[in-house]
């Protein structure tokens, strides 16, 4: 598994990793400890968690993740392991987490905490804001609505807050998640003016029919050296082609039809067929194509790779040496053209 240095940092994580949110939900502690163990056998040294998981998100099962996570983490070689956890923000609505979250150093303080617990480990390596403290249109949403503004912790004070964490010892590097390119400037321009620590990472979506990184988050995470950690890199599933087959398949749109707003646009369909047909014609698989493209991409560190089964995580891991050809590539941007970004 080829390792990448993430951002500025001194962290080398590999180019694929494990994303959690369906431990607790979908997966039971048995589950996730199998599927954790066959990650670090295909070279996985990165594992990204949040306090707000599994998802759907609910106060029933809220941090069970990051308890499966922790019951398995206290069995292994601890600093060989790249640990990324996040904190909600406001914008969603969790109202059973902390009385209603927010980013400012009261928050901050007891979510780290919580997770150190639940985790069962000192420190973790990458603590990540989940999505902004402001407003910012989010999973679906692409408009920026000025009406939805509303008032937030200002993103000096955010910084100063994630510094202490940092010189206590419980957080070695921070990072962004759901972040905008004026955002990922912002935290950046704070962290220089008054010497307090920088991001080195943002965790968005990215996959083949959402590249909408590429454009500004793309130049500016170039020149700031923040590192992509891609999620959603399947889609939700539909850059397997699943949902071609049986729209009714089981799977994470079917189970949770109030995440699939990204992916109930007209053109999906239509693009996600485009795509396994290119797989398929090339004899790939169209989870390891979609994944290999993610992977190769100049601006990504790691991909997370979601799986509910451990015959899908293999699927996925073992896209980790797939190359696209010149030719699947320039028929990837054929379909592009046509369909630009049908699930931003």
């Amino acid at each position: 598994m080829e390792l990448k240095r993430l951002g500025e940092s001194d962290l080398r994580v590999s180019a694929l990793s494990l994303g959690t949110m369906t431990f607790g939900e979908q997966n039971s502690e048995a589950d996730a400890h199998a599927q954790l163990d066959l990650a670090i056998a295909h070279g996985v040294n990165f594992i990204d968690s949040a306090e707000m998981y599994p998802v759907p998100p609910r106060a029933e099962t809220q941090g069970l993740t990051e308890r499966y996570i922790g019951s398995w983490l206290k069995h292994q070689q601890r600093d060989k392991l790249v640990i990324a956890t996040k904190i909600a923000g406001p914008s969603r609505g969790f109202s059973w987490i902390r009385n209603s979250p927010r980013v400012n150093r009261q928050h901050l303080e007891a979510a780290i905490d919580g997770s150190l617990k639940r985790l069962q480990t000192d420190y973790v390596d990458l603590y990540q804001i989940h999505w902004p403290d402001r407003y910012v249109p989010m999973f679906g949403t692409t408009g920026y609505d000025i009406s939805q503004e509303h008032e937030t912790v200002p993103i000096a004070e955010q910084l100063a807050a994630l510094a202490d964490l940092a010189k206590a010892g419980k957080v070695r590097y921070i990072g962004l998640s759901n972040e905008t390119p004026w955002g990922v400037s912002e935290f950046v321009r704070c962290a220089e003016k008054l010497g307090l620590p920088k991001i080195i990472s943002i965790q968005n979506a990215y996959h083949l029919m959402n590249r909408s990184f590429e454009t500004g988050l793309a130049e500016v995470c170039r020149h700031a050296q923040v590192g992509l950690l891609a999620y959603s890199s399947l889609a939700f599933g539909h850059l397997s082609g699943k949902y071609l087959i049986d729209p009714n398949v089981k799977g994470r749109i079917s189970l949770f039809p109030g995440f699939g707003q990204r992916y109930a646009k007209p053109n999906v369909p239509a693009a996600s067929k485009e795509y396994v047909r290119i797989a398929q014609q090339a004899g790939l698989s169209p989870t390891q194509m979609a994944l290999a493209f993610a992977r190769t991409r100049w601006f990504t560190s790691s991909v997370i790779l979601g799986a509910t089964s451990l015959h899908q995580l293999k699927e996925n891991l073992d896209s980790a040496e797939l190359v696209l050809s010149a030719d699947v590539l320039e028929q990837i941007e054929a379909v592009h053209k046509v369909y630009p970004n049908p699930a931003p």
